[in-house]
């Protein structure tokens, strides 16, 4: 999974083609539960393309975008939101596949 380095890349992808940027940090327990299946979601929703955001690099990127939890995950296509899955809850694979199965095609 590509990793968010800089502000100005967080725009250039939000605002050129199908995005789904994943909050984490190191420190998150719940994150490092998901890790190991990441690259089977990533495989099989091919047509977006995943982005880690650190947390705690990105803190302003979370507060302007409301993520107040991790991990989180935000959608854009073509600059505008798609659709999120943000709380603080533990997700599961079914969870994140289903939210990704719920973006416009």
């Amino acid at each position: 999974m590509k990793k968010l380095e800089s502000m100005e890349q967080f725009n250039e992808l939000k605002n050129n083609g199908k995005h789904i940027f994943m909050f984490s940090a190191d420190w998150c327990p719940d994150c490092r539960v998901i890790e190991p299946i990441l690259p089977e979601v990533e495989e099989k929703f091919s047509s977006f393309t995943f982005v880690y955001v650190d947390r705690d690099d990105f803190i302003d990127l979370c507060a302007d975008l409301s993520v107040f939890g991790i991990p989180s995950f935000v959608a854009f296509e073509n600059g505008e939101e798609t659709g999120r899955f943000v709380s603080k809850d533990r997700k599961t694979q079914e969870e994140i596949e289903h939210f990704v199965e719920s973006l416009p095609a």
